[in-house]
């Protein structure tokens, strides 16, 4: 039998493994909700009950896949990721929190959990009360909602280095950070290692508040950002230049620490795509995005033997030829519900070209809101579809959320396990 490194270099060079690989957490968009994860250790005895769940990504209430879920389910992916989370600080000093549902939690010690007098609770960017807060959830809910903190805007006097404060040269800290974890990974899992370092996803619109920095300036509302895309591009694209000419540089130290240890890294999580269609034409793309994507894509490739992947929610159908030629090798969470995203589709027309990393199953539809053999149906059709001769990671389209049931939950990991051997016969 292949490790899972072996399975996962496979399947990304478009062969078939022994089995698909199936991801589980090892990008910020390929997870579980803290709630989902509390279910599925409990029905699965890995836990005695009320044995509390960390939550390692504070801002979408992600749960941390152990090392015991992941021998369980058959995952072979872990995450490499700088120390700091996205509100700012590290997760250290664990404490426990009852979330609104009974669900047991850890959190780090910097994370709020006072709520306020309506019931919200808010976090602060780097744990620090002085400043305005940078997020809030609302009385029962589930996530985080950006607070956007945006000063008045000068068009006059704009200065495109007050979009570029996040971007400065990675820390020796971080460096040491990176590469003590990613020896240890490599020396003592046989885990494929996907690595997410930030600083080359341009235009990130989850990213564009910076949720971390206590005072943000330049242009930070979600609206004026999407608007600067087609009335300030000038602007724009200075912001792209300066932020390219950075990220090479710490792509660099980074590469010098970690090496080859890691089989793919996370490029770009920029969401092109609504339901319906791209929400920037191809035009603007190709004007905007892909040159940055083609110089950070084509040092990458120069220069290590990692994959490149990029994350994209919505109908991206129309731009996928743009992203291959500016190349990516691996296409996430591929939204199969959107408009012209249909497995077999973009299985015939690009699958000899993309990766595709997710579209396992559909988390706005099938598995919240369908049955337990609606969910092992469709697992089944999308390994058929996608796992035909390799090229496929399985993973459900982006994180599994909370509310969902045991039974679904355990109705989708356990119809992966039974079909994903080669050939595959779902």
């Amino acid at each position: 039998m292949l490790s899972s490194r072996e399975r996962i270099a496979r399947a990304l060079n478009h062969q078939e493994p022994d089995r698909v690989p199936l991801d589980l957490g090892s990008a910020p968009v390929t997870g579980m909700h803290v709630s989902s994860v509390y279910l599925l250790r409990q029905a699965l005895g890995l836990d005695a009950p009320g044995t509390p769940v960390k939550v390692v990504e504070p801002y979408q209430m992600l749960g941390e896949i152990a090392p015991d879920l992941m021998e369980r389910l058959g995952v072979d992916t872990l995450p490499l990721r700088t120390s700091r989370n996205f509100f700012g600080f590290r997760g250290k000093g664990w404490k426990p929190w009852t979330f609104h549902d009974g669900t047991p939690l850890l959190v780090p010690e910097e994370f709020n959990i006072d709520p306020e007098p309506s019931g919200d609770i808010l976090q602060y960017p780097e744990g620090d009360r002085t400043a305005p807060a940078s997020a809030s959830m609302p009385q029962g809910g589930y996530y985080f909602d950006t607070i956007v903190r945006q000063e008045a805007i000068d068009e006059d006097n704009l200065n495109p280095e007050d979009n570029l404060e996040e971007f400065g040269p990675i820390s020796d800290e971080d460096l040491a950070f990176l590469e003590q974890r990613s020896r240890a990974l490599y020396e003592e899992t046989d885990k494929a290692i996907i690595g997410d370092f930030g600083g080359t996803a341009f235009g990130d619109i989850a990213l564009v508040p910076a949720p971390w920095l206590k005072h943000p300036k330049g242009i930070r509302d979600v609206t004026e950002w999407y608007v600067s895309t087609a009335m300030r591009q000038e602007y724009v694209l200075a912001v792209f230049e300066r932020q390219c000419e950075i990220a090479l540089k710490n792509l660099e130290k980074i590469y010098a620490v970690v090496g080859d240890r890691i089989t793919a890294a996370f490029v770009s999580g920029t969401d092109f795509g609504t339901q319906r269609g791209p929400f920037i034409s191809v035009q603007a793309y190709r004007k905007l995005f892909k040159p940055f994507h083609i110089i950070v894509n084509g040092w990458i490739h120069q220069n290590t033997r990692w994959k490149t992947f990029i994350h994209s929610c919505g109908s991206v159908y129309q731009l996928i030829p743009d992203f291959i030629e500016a190349g990516f090798d691996i296409i996430n969470p591929v939204q199969t519900g959107a408009a012209e995203m249909e497995p077999q589709r973009l299985k015939d027309q690009f699958g000899d070209r993309l990766v595709f990393w997710g579209g396992g199953i559909d988390t706005q539809t099938t598995l919240p809101f369908g049955t337990a053999d609606q969910v092992r149906a469709e697992v089944r059709e999308r390994l058929r579809i996608f796992g035909r001769g390799g090229g496929y990671v399985f993973n459900p389209i982006h994180n599994v959320q909370a509310g969902v049931s045991i039974e679904k939950l355990l109705a989708l990991y356990e119809t992966v396990n039974e079909y994903r051997q080669y050939p595959i016969n779902a």
